[in-house]
């Protein structure tokens, strides 16, 4: 289905000759692609160069060329290999919007004779490489590439590395199951550290990793990947499920038989009674895409009864039964053109990448994160290099890896600071993270502005301005010194009489604040807010906190072995500024409020809060409504799990559901909305 014209897709094609330059494009982007070797294109130009190449072809079908690859499975570039598959393995065929998918079902039910009446099943598109595997009596003998889908590469050398694909089932069962295996972020994050522990290159992005680490027989070696089944045919003349089976029940006596299918994925395999609760099911796929441990490019839907599927028939490269929603791509290749150095709040020295601007999911993406020096010169990045840029949902984009063999001539490495780039001074580099010798002092702006703010100190007004200049006039050294400060500094700084001494209250006001703000504000690395209130809770003052080695530290929920060691550590460093705040009045006791009976409403649950509240607890921030979840004795979560007791949201604008709550109603957790949890918590 082509829902994209030649206009949409940027690819102008006037003539023959634009053809076929379009076409010798197309095939060294589908050999790179269906190799194992690094695209020059990503995935989001190669659908529209094929898709301009399909709209010319449609529009001068006398004058298409004999040698077109796009009839062909994988565009005629997949490694075929002398292993003929048990039946066709063929691709399939896209869509990009819900105008698509309604054209598909048209076209579905003129192949039909009517409208489906079988239903359909909803289930991920997973984005790595088919396979066919053979179990003969329940033994995994035979693992097979799609290649041109009548016959594939034989790669059982990877039998026993693929996880969800046993080498031996429970039961002596015999059949052929076909699927996607790939990488999951974290088996790719691993399998890049081994690699570039034995000097191989990284890989770019997973589905590239996956097909090289499929073909490759020699690599000192061996990487974990994950496979999830979404078909299976007979073997040998022997059928794992009745023929008249649904192709929802046939996954279900694959899954019996010990196989890991799309139905075990969070986003799961969904019956539904035709396409319009399909795109529903889609949307909500999608919205969980971002919490998804793989990549996915789309969604496939499929008619569920088999009688519908052999009616609706193939074609040379795809069933007319099934079609895949392709959703916005999260995945880019674009140019690194510097990388910039920046000094958090603690002194860590952070990398951000400066791009040449990439359309990613939706939004113009121009800077991505870098994790830090060690992790910059294992993925060998240089400047000037194509780099595959990585985004889901809201998470900020990073950059995965280059494309070492399009690095131009006289790219450089990129260049690791010698000097702190904030104050000049020297780095700490006995971490992967490199941090400035001066640690917060060297970041005191940002430090201020964190411990003024609302959830800490809350010293309304005291803003960037006025802590620069405060900074600058020698007033301020530290978060201690907020409280030193006299009405005519205050003033000086804020160019305001009215303003200094609206400052002076805040800032008294800010003495009596609890513990848990008073630790917040110093800025302790690995705590934050809902954490600094678990430790304040715990040891009750702060003379209890600086007491504490690093066992004690481990009994603070949240709190572990790794953890433990450096809080300690920072809590001692920060002596003289506690000193200071002592002699300055500041409150350093935790109040111990009495716990309601039955130890609060909330005793034994854990509720995650997700978007604003409306209703009483309208303007409530985030870390109140934590802090209100612990005070009513539960605790606070910050992602919807299997531990998850509430989830409170308020109903979308749009009408779709978020990904928080799509994954409570796959996994049964309740849904309040921020009425309802004020109501449970009214006493």
């Amino acid at each position: 289905m082509k829902s994209l014209s030649a206009d949409e897709a940027s690819f102008s094609m006037s003539g023959r000759e634009d053809y076929e330059a379009a076409l010798a494009r197309l095939r060294e982007a589908s050999r790179a692609y269906y190799g194992d070797g690094d695209s020059p294109v990503d995935d989001t130009v190669y659908d529209r160069l094929r898709l301009a190449v399909l709209a010319w072809e449609d529009a001068h079908p006398a004058h298409v060329a004999r040698d077109t690859p796009t009839a062909l499975v994988g565009d005629g570039a997949a490694p075929v290999g002398d292993v003929a598959h048990t039946t066709r393995l063929l691709s399939l065929d896209n869509v990009f919007d819900p105008a698509g998918l309604v054209t598909w079902g048209a076209s579905l039910q003129r192949r039909l004779g009517h409208e489906p009446v079988g239903g359909f099943t909803v289930e991920p598109k997973m984005d790595g490489a088919a396979i066919a595997a053979r179990y003969r009596a329940g033994r995994l003998e035979q693992i097979v590439t799609r290649g041109n889908g009548t016959h594939g590469e034989d790669v059982s050398h990877v039998i026993g590395t693929i996880e969800g694909l046993p080498e031996q089932l429970p039961a002596p069962a015999t059949f052929e199951v076909r699927g996607e295996v790939l990488f999951t972020q974290q088996q790719f994050e691993t399998a890049n550290e081994i690699r570039a522990a034995h000097g191989a290159q990284v890989f770019a992005n997973p589905r590239n990793g996956t097909a090289g680490t499929l073909r490759a027989k020699d690599r000192p070696y061996r990487l974990a990947m994950t496979f999830w089944a979404y078909g299976a045919v007979e073997l040998d003349g022997v059928a794992l499920a009745d023929p008249a089976a649904t192709h929802a029940e046939v996954m279900a006596a694959v899954a019996a038989a010990g196989v890991r299918t799309t139905a075990d994925t969070p986003a799961g395999l969904h019956v539904v009674a035709d396409l319009a609760e399909a795109q529903r099911k889609v949307d909500e796929i999608a919205a969980l895409r971002p919490a998804l441990p793989f990549g996915i490019d789309g969604v496939v839907i499929k008619a569920d009864d088999p009688t519908e599927q052999a009616a609706a028939g193939f074609g040379s490269r795809f069933p007319h039964w099934a079609i895949a929603f392709k959703l916005p791509a999260v995945e880019r290749q674009t140019v690194l053109k510097d990388v910039v150095w920046d000094v958090g709040r603690t002194g860590v020295l952070a990398p951000t990448a400066i791009l040449e601007p990439v359309d990613i999911d939706g939004s113009t993406i121009t800077r991505a994160t870098l994790h830090n020096p060690a992790d910059i010169r294992r993925r060998d990045l240089h400047l000037g290099d194509t780099v595959t840029v990585y985004k889901a949902g809201d998470i900020i984009p990073r950059v995965q890896a280059p494309l070492v063999d399009f690095r131009p001539d006289g790219a450089r490495e990129v260049p690791l600071p010698t000097a702190c780039p904030h104050c000049g001074g020297e780095i700490n580099k006995e971490q992967e993270r490199w941090r400035c010798a001066k640690g917060t002092a060297c970041a005191l702006p940002a430090l201020i502005e964190y411990a003024a703010g609302r959830d800490m100190l809350d010293i309304d007004g005291l803003g960037r301005t006025y802590v620069k200049a405060l900074i600058e006039s020698g007033a301020v050294t530290d978060v201690a010194d907020l409280f030193t400060l006299t009405e005519e500094q205050l003033t000086t700084a804020s160019g305001s009489a009215k303003r200094g001494a609206k400052l002076v209250e805040q800032i008294e006001t800010a003495r009596s604040r609890p513990l848990n703000r008073v630790f917040c504000a110093l800025g302790v690395l690995g705590t934050g807010r809902s954490m600094s209130r678990r430790v304040a809770a715990h040891f009750g003052t702060m003379d209890a906190i600086r007491g504490a080695d690093a066992a004690a530290m481990q009994e603070v929920e949240g709190i572990g072995a790794e953890k433990a060691p450096v809080i300690v550590e920072q809590v001692a460093s920060l002596a003289p500024v506690i000193d200071k705040l002592v002699a300055a009045g500041v409150n350093m006791t935790e109040p111990q409020e009495p716990k309601p009976a039955g130890d609060g409403p909330l005793a034994g649950t854990t509720v995650v809060v997700t978007g604003k509240m409306s209703g009483p607890l309208e303007n409530t921030g985030r870390s109140e409504m934590n802090a209100l979840i612990e005070k009513a004795g539960g605790r606070a979560g910050s992602s919807v799990n299997s531990r998850t007791t509430y989830l409170v949201c308020a109903p979308s604008a749009n009408g779709k559901p978020s990904s928080k709550a799509v994954k409570a109603e796959e996994l049964g957790v309740t849904v309040l909305t921020p009425e309802a949890f004020a109501a449970l918590l009214a006493d």
